[in-house]
């Protein structure tokens, strides 16, 4: 990271910033696995056919990360669920909790959020 145009300060603030903001996007991600995440993830298990729609949009999300250039990892899914979740906002629905969603018919938000928390443990994002 560092070469020799680069003082150490900037190094010291860039190493500083990426680590205040990965610790942030775990945090946002501990979030989204408290609104709908801990229970999508538990009823998926249970219930093959939620499952598989998780496993399909968990492949989108990473099909769109992956075009973007970015990895799947902390930064990159928080920045996702943040989307989400603005738009679903931004369409004037209140947002999702875990006694709100009926698993049987869960909406695309939901589903994408799961699939999202489904990414960011198997990358160790929490």
């Amino acid at each position: 990271m560092s070469n020799e145009n680069t003082p150490a300060a900037a190094v010291e603030f860039d190493a500083g910033y990426l680590a205040t903001a990965e610790l942030d996007a775990r945090f946002h991600l501990d979030q989204v696995m408290a609104m709908v995440g801990v229970d999508g993830l538990v009823e998926a298990l249970a219930q093959p056919f939620l499952l598989a729609k998780v496993d399909q949009h968990a492949a989108a999300v990473r099909e769109s990360l992956t075009a973007a250039g970015k990895p799947i990892g902390p930064l990159s899914l928080a920045g996702y669920a943040r989307s989400v979740i603005a738009v679903h906002q931004r369409h004037g629905r209140p947002l999702p909790t875990p006694d709100s969603v009926d698993w049987a018919d869960a909406d695309w938000t939901v589903l994408r959020l799961v699939a999202v928390c489904h990414l960011a443990d198997d990358a160790d994002a929490f």
